[in-house]
């Protein structure tokens, strides 16, 4: 309704102008009750932008239980809620605010994310982030997570990054066995079909990357995955950029939450962009496709909706401030110059008592030169203290004040005439019926007259090309100055790499997920970028997950279910202990397992010099590997 109105009084179509919802945060989600029994698995699916977590319970969890933003900030208040029941110490005084159910909106403040591209690197943040998750969650065990957890991770995560997360999984919260897993290929093990292979070229956009990733026979090729460094953290700041220097008069108003917003549901993929961007230079194509967004705003503007009454109740007021002001220069004046006439009558009783060196001597502060001369300085200021004190007298009391308009005096219109020369009357008789006509139009009610700034279509961003511009930057990342390859490049650069027949397996199954696949088009993008790369007459089937931002989640899910009384994938508390926090256990939807290489110690018989060359050399060996 309030779309419908702001386009009607921006005079274009309702259907047409599209309001920010900016919904208020909701309240706060607090502990769903006691969670399950163990051993049934918690699933946290723990992503850059969002988190999702819930139990992996057959038939029971159709959703995640909890979903909220991936940021951390400090309370206003100063103090932290109740403690999670997971651990002993209490919550820190930051901390998430998980929401329930729906879209929740990140914490005011400052917020910070614990990842960098997708990585965890700050490792408190991640810890606030379990906390509050383990506590909304509901878990019931005193002093420990006594459940089995499947947690996502990055694609072809660095060792140190999982050594410090197992060693707060195992240490902090004493979890009795995880596993890792990565989103995509969790989502493409959910959407996995039968009577198909368990191969297929994984295509996944998040919130921060892209990645391409080739699977072979189930199992992750991690020698030919690429990640290119751009996503919808990326795209959104490209829109409020562009959107910010074609209105700087609204720079606040153009958020990064109302870009996403944007992005969400009114930008779409360009099939060829080229072309789609010659379309919008028809001025009948834009106006039948630009979204216009009302951003929010006061119509009530000053002095427009006042009545006679209220205006001069108004000037009243402002005189009253007027006359106080005036009365306290007034009382300021009279007390300094009533010390000033003090200090001079001091003086002049100084002669009168005959302390001659003490009056000339203050005749030589106060710059004067005879008592005649202080004489008539005390006369004028007497005065000025009592004409001081009758001006405040006769303020008191004259209280009302009736404001009365002052009119500009009017020249003698007949002096002027006589000045005028006949001949010029007789020019100026020959424009009487033009003024005669103009002053029927003039003269119309000024309700009438159409007013011509509309204060509405003043706040609304007009979405033409930037509907398509920012989503384009994944495939055309110099839009935004990345000296990166795009999407299609990337996918060809990793099919080169394969044979023939292993390209062909691939392409009958390019899966596309991520929430930044989301965008209508995305699909019809692929397969023409795939048919302009693959050879004449080739097959190829592209495929879109059920829900792709979901369906991470929805995987690990299945993955735990189908794996809980089996050994494969999980990493018991043993295996941390005798293997070391990097130690991986590969499964379908899991990383590669790189092992830690240590180079080897140098002879102690060799002399000193010789031991250090090749202490040296052995140092830079793994270097070189990472």
């Amino acid at each position: 309704m309030a779309a419908a109105a702001a386009a009607a009084a921006a005079g274009g179509r309702p259907g047409r102008v599209f309001a920010f919802r900016d919904a208020a945060p909701g309240p706060t989600a607090g502990p769903s009750g006691s969670g399950p029994p163990p051993p049934v698995p918690l699933v946290l699916d723990n992503g850059s932008f969002e988190v999702r977590a819930g139990w992996a319970c057959p038939g029971a969890e159709p959703a995640p239980r909890l979903r909220f933003r991936s940021v951390c900030a400090r309370s206003r208040g100063g103090a932290g809620g109740a403690g999670p029941p997971a651990r002993a110490p209490a919550a820190p005084a930051r901390a998430p605010a998980p929401r329930a159910p729906g879209r929740p909106e990140p914490p005011r403040g400052l917020p910070r994310s614990p990842f960098d591209r997708g990585v965890p690197v700050n490792l408190h943040l991640q810890e606030l982030l379990l906390d509050s998750t383990f506590q909304h969650l509901g878990v019931a065990s005193q002093g420990c997570v006594d459940h089995p957890l499947v947690i996502t991770e990055a694609v072809c995560n660095p060792l140190y990054s999982r050594q410090m997360m197992s060693e707060l999984l195992f240490e902090c919260y004493r979890v009795p066995k995880v596993s890792y897993g990565i989103d995509s290929l969790y989502s493409f093990y959910h959407n996995r079909r039968k009577n198909s292979p368990f191969s297929g070229l994984v295509v996944s956009s998040g919130y921060q990357c892209t990645h391409v990733l080739p699977v072979l026979k189930g199992r992750l090729d991690a020698k030919n995955c690429k990640r290119i460094n751009l996503g919808g953290n990326q795209s959104a700041i490209y829109l409020q950029r562009l959107l910010q220097l074609k209105y700087p008069g609204h720079l606040a108003a153009i958020t990064l939450s109302r870009m996403e917003e944007i992005l969400h549901e009114h930008s779409y993929i360009a099939e060829d962009y080229g072309e789609e961007l010659q379309k919008w230079k028809s001025a009948e194509y834009y106006e039948d496709n630009v979204h216009k967004m009302q951003l929010p705003f006061s119509s009530k503007l000053l002095g427009s909706t006042l009545t006679a009454e209220e205006k001069q109740e108004r000037r009243q007021q402002q005189m009253r401030r007027l006359q106080e002001l005036n009365a306290r220069r007034r009382e300021e004046k009279l007390q300094l110059d009533q010390e000033r006439l003090d200090r001079l009558l001091f003086v002049q009783e100084l002669l009168e008592d005959g302390q001659m060196d003490r009056f000339h001597k203050a005749l030589v502060e106060l710059n004067m030169d005879s008592a005649e001369e202080l004489q008539s300085y005390i006369h004028k200021l007497s005065l000025a203290v009592e004409q001081t004190k009758q001006k405040i007298l006769q303020a008191e009391v004259n209280v009302e004040v009736d404001v009365v308009d002052s009119k500009p005096e009017t020249p003698d219109l007949e002096q002027l005439g006589s000045e005028q020369s006949l001949e010029d009357v007789e020019n100026i008789n020959d424009f009487e019926p033009l003024f005669a006509e103009e002053t029927a139009e003039v003269e119309k009610p000024v309700a009438t007259v159409q007013p011509v700034f509309n204060l509405a279509e003043y706040h609304q961003l007009f979405l033409g090309t930037e509907r398509i511009r920012a989503p384009e930057i994944i495939f055309q990342p110099s839009l935004i100055g990345e000296e990166q390859a795009g999407l299609a490049e990337t996918i060809q650069y990793v099919l080169d790499r394969f044979p023939k027949e292993v390209q062909d397996t691939l392409v009958q199954n390019v899966f596309l997920t991520g929430g930044n696949m989301m965008y209508p088009g995305m699909k019809s993008r692929i397969e023409k970028e795939l048919l302009e790369m693959r050879p004449f007459q080739s097959s190829f089937q592209v495929h879109v997950a059920s829900n792709p931002i979901l369906d991470a989640w929805y995987g690990a899910r299945d993955w735990a279910l189908e794996h809980m009384n089996s050994e494969e994938g999980w990493i018991t508390r043993k295996d941390y202990e005798e293997k070391g926090g990097e130690y991986l256990r590969e499964h379908a939807a899991s990383n590669v397992h790189v092992p830690i290489r240590l180079p080897k110690q140098a002879s102690r018989t060799a002399d000193a010099p010789a031991s250090g060359k090749v202490a040296g050399a052995a140092l830079s060996g793994p270097c070189e590997q990472v």
